[in-house]
């Protein structure tokens, strides 16, 4: 039985060329739906289609609202220019004297995209493959926007795959590795989190294997290790050699 069996299918709308969606169905392993077909019925939780020129997930509820797409502009207070300065928690705990990053829990890619930014050499590993397409999509459409053509700049190297066995056959160590994992919610009845989060979960579930994640972390990296949790959970790494604290949540790094 494959991972998405009943929970994903691929929806074509209808018009247009069929080939990409019959593709990316085909890659994914899941069935292609039709919604043009009269008596479409949503069998599946969620779905992936095109819609504005993006590939977006779309759960029932978003089937008429939009859906979630790999967001390529900068977040709420970070800098539009390249490369951005190296301000704030997450740079402080990447380190002045990195230069190269991986980011082992790319996820829907913006811390990834914000060090990308900041101007580091950044290589991303994803090991859902639903969301690997979602970010080719996103950095695809990332490659298309005025200033990375202007300055002649590729988007991030997308890795697909288990980051356990991927950081063990990296050709150079760099300098550091990027680990936000997911964490259980704090509480059952605590506030909603973000929809993206919330779909991510309810498709992928928590990552049981964090501890086996920072291990390789840290026998693979140049230098550090920073992992991005909640300010409520335990360091993941046990006692971190520095921290910052960002809004909610706090980078813990790891000297090797």
């Amino acid at each position: 039985m494959h991972l998405y069996t009943g929970k994903l299918a691929v929806l074509y709308p209808g018009q247009g060329d069929k080939v990409p969606y019959q593709q990316l169905a085909e890659r994914l392993v899941v069935p292609l739906r039709d919604s043009s077909v009269a008596g479409f019925d949503q069998h599946e939780l969620f779905f992936l289609s095109w819609r504005e020129g993006c590939l977006k997930l779309l759960d029932k509820e978003l089937l008429k609202k939009g859906g979630l797409v790999v967001d390529i502009e900068p977040r709420h207070g970070e800098q539009r220019s390249w490369p951005a300065p190296k301000q704030g928690a997450l740079a402080q705990a990447l380190g002045r004297k990195t230069k190269t990053v991986v980011d082992a829990t790319t996820g829907w890619g913006q811390d990834s995209l914000h060090i990308f930014r900041m101007g580091y050499e950044l290589i991303c590993i994803e090991r859902s493959p639903i969301m690997s397409e979602l970010l080719a999509d996103g950095f695809q459409r990332l490659a298309q926007v005025d200033w990375m053509q202007n300055l002649h700049l590729q988007p991030p190297q997308l890795l697909s795959g288990n980051a356990i066995t991927l950081l063990a056959n990296l050709n150079t160590p760099p300098d550091c590795i990027y680990l936000d994992p997911m964490f259980p919610p704090k509480r059952k009845k605590s506030a909603l989190a973000k929809k993206s989060m919330t779909i991510l979960r309810d498709l992928l579930g928590d990552d049981h294997d964090k501890e086996l994640l920072f291990s390789s972390a840290i026998a693979a990296c140049g230098k550090r290790v920073v992992v991005k949790s909640p300010d409520y959970a335990e360091p993941l790494g046990g006692k971190p050699t520095e921290s910052f604290q960002g809004k909610l949540m706090r980078y813990d790094v790891y000297f090797k």
